[in-house]
């Protein structure tokens, strides 16, 4: 799907020195009388709750929790309109600038985009939460030109175990608008597919997307949840046979606007229910003739953009798939022109599933013109949704397998500070009492016995601390394996006296460096 991105971030730049809202969000409320979504408003309430905490006692703020949060806040076709998701999305091409802009904000780790159709979402890895929100949300609100205010109300938020078991029930295909459509699984691959080559695209997300593909997979091959499950283009092609008059492709002159991957399974889903003749326009000759190569049996006619209008009064039905950032169907392009034809009962009728919209929706203010847009595909979908409540049942359960899996092997990255810290604290010891020893023989050693007496004291270290470094270690694949691993990380931290002067043990000064890092 084409997002707007570059657009919208113009107007941003206009109104860059607009102050950007605090989030305090009981102050949000009193002051801007918008009803925030009680996830938002309850974890950012306990989130700045823990804060104004370590404040009062003197506590470092990232020093609360071992592990930084992973957040997830965006909005879906569930919680808003196309109008507020077109001026959000990020089409594939930024998402690196995206995530490279994320990870500049001094509480802000890792970060990954996935923006599609039905859905835009952002999901970091934060030193402190609370802050990390603060950033995201800064973000979306500049890159967007959406005032904060205005776009707080659409926002989901979850955090740690909610936001990792949201993407799985993405990838999975239950949260979308069509229950088990296969097309956001690719979408979650190619985030992580992108990530690789951004740095910002951490080791945590990493191995989130990379499990979400997997339990995507799963979802899909031990359930029944795709069968009979229709994409988005499936659903658009019902819903304009439910529109025409005659529920018959035969009766309309059908044109599709774009050649990409939503138009290709159009096309397939428009062939299936009898449209064996279409118009397709697309910037490109080459891309528009090797999709009516993969469909023999279909008679198309082919034309560039610039046919645009003269295929649009020509059509009765046309679709909108394309990759454009703007509006390509104007009202005033369209109120001059004749009628459709009495089959389709003289109205002129256009389905845009493209995000942003292709359509100007101000059509619908024209006797002889309807436009449906991604939202309207609710009432298609809604009578399939039913039979696959069942197939949905089964896939939480796999998919909960799959949320042990990676919380297990996110628990075992907390011991790699410790081990750090125990080898660290060792070879002190041992390069300490290596000195004080040659010092007591004098100078009367060579340097090979120097080297046989330092490659002693390695020995002793390395064979004292191989018991508790294999205390330490798990691959992370067995839940009770690594709870087993926590519990010996704790207690080697306090035997062994890990802890700095503050009380912190080697994770949580890890996350303090990290912070003062970021802010140098």
């Amino acid at each position: 799907m084409g997002a707007a991105f570059r657009r919208p971030q113009r107007r941003a730049q206009r109104a860059a020195a607009a102050p950007m809202v605090e989030c305090n969000t009981a102050t949000a409320q009193q002051n801007t009388g918008v009803k925030l979504p009680a996830t938002h408003l309850a974890s950012s309430q306990a989130a700045l709750a823990q804060v104004q905490f370590a404040a009062s006692k003197g506590v470092n703020r990232y020093a609360m929790e071992k592990k930084s949060s992973i957040i997830a806040i965006g909005l879906t076709v569930h919680n808003a309109p196309v109008e507020l998701r077109e001026k959000l999305a990020v089409p594939e091409a930024e998402w690196p600038r995206a995530i490279e802009e994320l990870c500049s904000y001094p509480h802000i780790e890792e970060a990954a985009v996935l923006s599609t159709c039905n859905r835009m979402e952002i999901y970091v890895v934060g030193l402190s939460f609370h802050r990390g929100v603060r950033e995201v949300e800064e973000w979306m609100s500049r890159a967007s030109g959406v005032p904060l205010d205005e776009l707080r109300p659409y926002l989901f938020l979850l955090r740690d175990r909610d936001a990792t078991g949201h993407l799985l029930r993405v990838a999975g295909g239950l949260d979308s608008l069509v229950m088990g459509e296969g097309q956001i699984l690719a979408q979650v691959k190619q985030v992580h597919k992108v990530g690789q080559n951004s740095p910002g695209f951490g080791r945590h997300l990493n191995g989130l997307f990379k499990q979400a593909v997997t339990a995507g997979k799963r979802v899909r091959a031990e359930t029944s949840i795709s069968s009979g499950a229709v994409s988005v283009s499936s659903a658009a092609a019902e819903l304009a046979l439910l529109k025409l008059p005659t529920h018959d492709f035969n009766d309309a002159k059908v044109c599709i606007i774009g050649a990409g991957k939503m138009s290709k399974l159009l096309v397939k889903h428009m062939h299936s229910k009898g449209c064996n003749r279409m118009t397709i326009l697309n910037r490109s000759l080459p891309r528009a003739e090797a999709l009516a190569e993969e469909f023999p049996e279909v008679q198309f006619d082919i034309h560039l953009m610039g046919d645009l209008m003269k295929c649009v009064e020509e059509s009765d039905l046309i679709f909108a798939a394309s990759g454009s950032e703007e509006l390509l169907v104007h009202k005033e392009d369209i109120e001059n022109m004749p009628a459709a034809s009495d089959k389709v009962g003289g109205v002129r009728r256009f389905v845009d599933i493209s995000v942003p919209r292709n359509i100007a929706p101000n059509l619908n203010e024209l006797e002889g013109a309807i436009v449906y847009n991604v939202d309207d595909l609710k009432e298609v979908v809604a009578a399939n949704k039913e039979e696959r409540a069942r197939a949905a049942a089964e896939a939480e359960v796999l998919l909960g397998e799959e949320q042990l899996a990676f919380e297990a092997w996110r628990d075992s990255l907390e011991t790699v500070p410790t081990i750090k810290a125990l080898r660290g604290k060792a070879e002190g010891i041992r390069a300490a009492e290596l000195e004080k020893t040659l010092n007591k023989l004098g100078d009367g050693l060579t340097n090979k016995q120097k080297k046989v007496i330092e490659e002693l004291s390695k020995g002793i270290v390395n064979k004292l601390l191989h018991g508790p470094m294999t205390a330490l270690r798990c691959d992370g694949a067995d839940p009770s394996a690594v709870s087993e691993t926590l519990a010996n990380m704790e207690a080697l931290e306090r035997m062994f006296g890990l802890s700095d002067e503050d009380g912190l043990a080697p994770a949580q000064q890890q996350k303090v460096a990290a912070a003062a890092g970021k802010q140098r």
